[in-house]
């Protein structure tokens, strides 16, 4: 009886047999759902792809829509389509289930769809606003620090080393 359970997905694999649970498609992911969620995944996946140029794919239990990086995915699931958006303001709406931030530029904002009629405004405004985000660039005051931190400021009196350097020397008396 030799072979090995995969910790994972629970099936059982042969000696020398090759195994990778963690490969999966967008047909294997959507291939259990329901006539109503099969529509709703259908009217998702067109609105994002009608945006433009960007790159589709499944990785384990989500469908990912990404172009520099993902900007949304969905988790299909047996009751609904669990959507996360990455966006750069917190929203507050009642389709929002969660809200994390997740970076300093990034915050995560969790909804159920249940129906295909749900995949309209706002949600894709939401949608497209991730997508352009991407394209907008960060644009920074003038003295502004890029981090968003304020500049360190210096104590009175002192200046520094390269200010010094452009000072003209002092006379000695």
């Amino acid at each position: 009886m030799a072979g090995r359970e995969c910790y994972h997905c629970k099936q059982w694999v042969q000696p020398g047999e090759e195994h990778d649970c963690w490969t999966t498609s967008e047909a294997a992911l959507t291939a259990e759902l329901s006539d109503d969620l099969r529509e709703a995944w259908e009217r998702l996946r067109e609105t994002a792809a009608d945006f433009g140029h960007q790159r589709i794919y499944a990785s384990h239990h989500s469908i990912m829509f990404s172009r520099k990086s993902c900007y949304f995915f969905v988790r299909p699931k047996a009751k609904y389509l669990e959507l996360c958006v990455f966006l750069g303001r917190p929203v507050n709406a009642p389709q929002m289930r969660r809200v994390d931030r997740i970076s300093t530029s990034k915050i995560a904002h969790t909804l159920r769809i249940v129906h295909r009629d749900e995949v309209e405004a706002p949600i894709t405004d939401w949608l497209r606003e991730a997508y352009e985000r991407e394209d907008a660039k960060k644009v920074t005051p003038r003295g502004a620090r890029p981090s968003g931190r304020p500049p360190k400021r210096a104590t009175r009196g002192t200046t520094s080393r390269s200010a010094r350097r452009r000072q003209a020397p002092r006379k000695r008396r």
